[in-house]
């Protein structure tokens, strides 16, 4: 099967910016770009008795995809775009097409219009049952966004990546999570910050109560074991600078300060097969709510 990076696409800002993310992601990828609008079906009584305005509604979903993949493609050349209708629930469809493609890409609300991202019931369903990576793009993002300053100070799009961060629990590291973002810095030709935040066990409080302060003891075991986890994937892409960012602090509040100079956000989602719910874990939660630049969410066993 042709694999995609896919964009679902619904008419708002956010989805917009998600739709344009995705196509400077297909590029980097040299795949095809999918954009995929999802019309949910009139209920019964409407479909029986069509009300005013709602043929211009249909009219305008039918239109949406194509007209958008078709502007897309004109700002993004060489990279093959395609637009799609489906009808049906949103979360299902979105989910099927996630599970095909390679990507999928979606739009979320700023909380606040500053920063962080605000979940709907569709991308929290899609999120908890996918198995294929989802990156949650807010409105407003732009290309430059992406990128360090150009000489002159100005935000630019010609001037190399800002770094790409990943969260990692070197304690329990996943492949899937560390090839995604070793790949995607290599795309980039972007440096590649591994945060890894840990606090004292509790037994270690006893040591500090007597005058002995071992957290720089602890801090260098913490970080040889992030050095080991991440040696054979030095050797396997050379070329990707790797930035270790051991902090003794809280996982979620190391992973949000680094991300506020990030190209992309990488975080994992641990699948839980039958259980209710997004399970998203505290850390990913609080990066979604926080981080401004996109975050990819990875699902990892």
């Amino acid at each position: 099967m042709l694999r995609t990076v896919t964009a679902g696409l619904d008419g708002s800002p956010e989805s917009r910016a998600a739709a344009e993310w995705a196509a400077r992601e297909a590029r980097l990828r040299g795949l095809p770009l999918k954009i995929v609008h999802v019309r949910e079906p009139l209920p019964v009584p409407v479909a029986q008795a069509p009300l005013v305005g709602t043929e211009t509604l249909q009219s305008w979903a039918e239109n949406l995809p194509r007209e958008s993949a078709e502007g897309i493609a004109l700002r993004h050349p060489g990279v093959e775009v395609t637009g799609e209708l489906l009808t049906g629930r949103p979360a299902d469809l979105l989910t099927e097409q996630a599970d095909a493609c390679e990507l999928l890409v979606l739009g979320s609300r700023g909380l606040g219009g500053v920063r962080g991202f605000l979940l709907g019931s569709v991308g929290l369903r899609v999120l908890a049952r996918t198995r294929r990576p989802v990156v949650l793009v807010r409105a407003g993002e732009q290309a430059a966004d992406e990128h360090r300053m150009d000489p002159a100070g100005v935000p630019s799009a010609a001037a190399p990546f800002k770094p790409v961060v990943l969260g990692l629990d070197a304690e329990d590291p996943d492949e899937t999570l560390l090839g995604f973002a070793f790949d995607s810095a290599a795309r980039r030709a972007a440096p590649l910050r591994v945060v890894h935040g840990w606090s004292l066990p509790p037994t270690y409080e006893y040591a500090v109560a007597v005058g002995y302060d071992p957290r720089d003891t602890f801090g260098r075991h913490m970080a040889a074991g992030l050095a080991e986890v991440l040696r054979p994937w030095r050797q396997k892409h050379p070329d990707v600078e790797v930035i270790e960012a051991g902090r003794n602090r809280t996982p979620a509040s190391a992973l949000v300060e680094a991300a506020d100079d990030a190209s992309l956000v990488v975080v994992g989602r641990r699948i839980r097969d039958g259980a209710p719910g997004p399970h998203l874990g505290h850390v990913t939660h609080a990066v979604l709510h926080h981080a401004h630049a996109p975050v990819a969410v990875v699902p990892h066993a």
